[in-house]
C-alpha cells in the first residue's frame, strides 16, 4: 500500500516539493494537491512579463493539467477546492465544497498574501494587489481603457508593476514611504541610478510619502491624497507594500505559529505528520520571500518525505534581480556594512555603472552591481562560500574576467 501525501497549496513551493519527491522516491506516495486558484502550477515570478505582454499565461505554466494526469497526481483546484479545515486526529483535509482527502503525511504550502494597508477608502473597485493571475488579468483589462495608475511601494514588485503598466500605455506614479527605491536591496547611491533610469522611461516618483486617503467616483477609485498634501488622479491603485505569510489555516488547526508556521531544520511543523515549505513558514526566526531558499526547503522536505532523515535546511544568501527591461541590477548580502567593514566603490555616471563591494576582513559579505551585472554569479559565489580574497583584493572591483586574464 502506498502512503498518502496531501499538499495544501498548488504553488511553486508545494509543487517543487512534489517534483523533487517524484524524482527521489517514485511510487512511494499517492499524491493529492489542493489549490485555491483555477490553474495548474505557474511561475509567479513571471507574472511581470505577462503584465507587459511579453508572455502569456500558458507560457508561465510549470505544471499544466496534463502533467498532473501523466504523473498520477490528483489535483483539486479553484475557489470551491480551497481547504478550510484539517482534522488532525482523523488525518483528513476538508475543502470548501466538502471534498475530503485522508493523509499519512500533509504538506502545507499556502504561501503569502499581499499586505493591503488599511487606508481610508480602500474598499472600492480598482484597488489591487499584485500576487496572482487574477490580479494581472484585472490590470491588463483596466489598462486597456484607463489612464492613471498609482503604485504604492517602491520595492521589487512595485517597480515591476509600474514598468508593466507603463508599457501598457498608462501614466504611472510610484509612491514610496522610504526616501529611496528598493531600500531593502540597494543603498541610496544605487537607488539614485535606478530612479533616474526609470524616470527617463516616464515613471513619476513621490518618495518619503504615503497615501492618506483614497477617493472614488461611483464606487471606483478616482484619486489618492498623499501625506504631503498632493492629490494624484488614479484609475488603478496597486498596493505593493509587502507580503505576509498565509497562516490562518495553520493557526486554526492548532499548529505552532509565530509570524509564520514554525518549522524545524527538516521542515516539520509542531505536528510530526505535517510539513510546511515556502513563504508561509518561519525557520529559526526567519521568513522567506525569494525563490532560492524556498526551492532549497522543497528539496529538503522531499528528501524527508522520501525517508532521507539526514537532510536539513540551512538558510543561504539569496540575490536580488529586477525584472525590468533594459535595467541590470544585482544585490546580495550585507550591502551597507558596519564599523568593522571596508567598502570598495566604483561610480561611472557616464556609463550608468555603480559597483559596491562590502568586505569584512578578507571576506566579501555584500555586493551591489548596477549597470553591469556580468560578474554577478561570481560575486554571489564569493559571498556564499565566504572565499578569502586577500590575494585578489586590488583587482576585485573589476570582476572575474580581468582576474582570469591575469592568471
Amino acid at each position: 500500500m502506498k502512503l498518502k501525501l496531501v499538499v495544501i497549496g498548488n504553488g511553486m513551493a508545494g509543487m517543487r516539493t512534489v517534483d523533487e519527491l517524484i524524482q527521489t522516491a517514485p511510487g512511494r506516495y499517492d499524491i493529492t494537491v489542493f489549490g485555491a486558484e483555477p490553474h495548474g502550477n505557474y511561475n509567479r515570478i513571471m507574472l511581470t512579463p505577462v503584465l507587459f505582454g511579453a508572455k502569456s499565461v500558458a507560457d508561465i505554466m510549470i505544471h499544466d493539467f496534463d502533467w498532473y494526469l501523466k504523473n498520477r497526481v490528483t489535483l483539486y483546484c479553484g475557489p470551491d477546492k480551497a481547504v478550510v479545515d484539517v482534522d488532525r486526529e482523523r488525518r483528513c483535509v476538508i475543502a470548501h465544497d466538502g471534498t475530503c482527502a485522508f493523509y499519512d503525511k500533509l504538506l502545507i504550502a499556502t504561501g503569502s498574501l499581499p499586505l493591503m494597508l488599511d487606508i481610508p477608502g480602500r474598499d472600492v473597485e480598482g484597488v489591487l494587489g499584485f500576487r496572482d493571475i487574477a490580479d494581472v488579468e484585472t490590470m491588463i483589462k483596466k489598462a486597456a481603457s484607463k489612464r492613471h495608475a498609482v503604485i504604492l511601494g517602491g520595492g521589487l514588485l512595485g517597480l515591476e508593476a509600474a514598468n508593466g503598466l507603463l508599457q501598457r500605455g498608462m501614466q504611472v506614479s510610484v509612491i514610496n514611504r522610504a526616501g529611496h527605491l528598493l531600500n531593502r536591496q540597494l543603498d541610496a547611491k544605487a537607488a539614485a541610478f535606478l530612479q533616474r533610469q526609470l524616470a527617463d522611461k516616464g515613471i513619476q516618483f513621490h518618495l518619503g510619502a504615503t497615501i492618506q486617503r483614497i477617493d472614488n467616483q461611483d464606487g471606483h477609485i478616482s484619486a489618492v491624497t498623499l501625506s504631503n498634501g498632493s492629490i494624484l488622479p488614479a484609475d488603478m491603485l496597486i498596493m505593493s507594500t509587502g507580503i505576509k505569510p498565509n497562516i490562518s489555516l495553520a493557526k486554526r488547526i492548532g499548529l505552532e505559529c509565530q509570524h509564520g508556521i514554525v518549522v524545524d531544520d527538516r521542515m516539520r511543523s509542531s505536528d510530526p505528520a505535517i510539513f510546511s515549505v515556502g513563504e508561509c513558514v518561519q525557520h529559526r526566526g526567519e521568513l522567506f520571500g525569494l525563490v532560492a531558499p524556498v526551492y532549497e526547503q522543497a528539496k529538503v522536505c522531499a528528501q524527508q518525505l522520501a525517508g532521507q532523515a539526514d537532510s536539513q535546511f540551512k538558510t543561504l544568501s539569496s540575490a536580488t534581480m529586477l525584472k525590468v527591461t533594459g535595467i541590470d541590477l544585482f544585490s546580495v548580502g550585507d550591502f551597507e556594512g558596519d564599523s568593522e567593514c571596508q567598502i570598495l566603490q566604483l561610480i561611472d555616471h557616464g556609463l550608468g555603472i555603480y559597483k559596491k563591494i562590502v568586505l569584512r576582513g578578507d571576506i566579501v559579505v555584500g555586493v551591489i552591481l548596477y549597470g553591469d551585472t556580468s560578474d554577478s554569479a561570481w560575486y554571489l559565489n564569493l559571498v556564499k562560500e565566504s572565499t578569502p580574497i586577500a590575494a585578489i583584493r586590488d583587482r576585485l572591483m573589476f570582476g572575474r574576467t580581468p582576474l582570469a586574464r591575469a592568471a
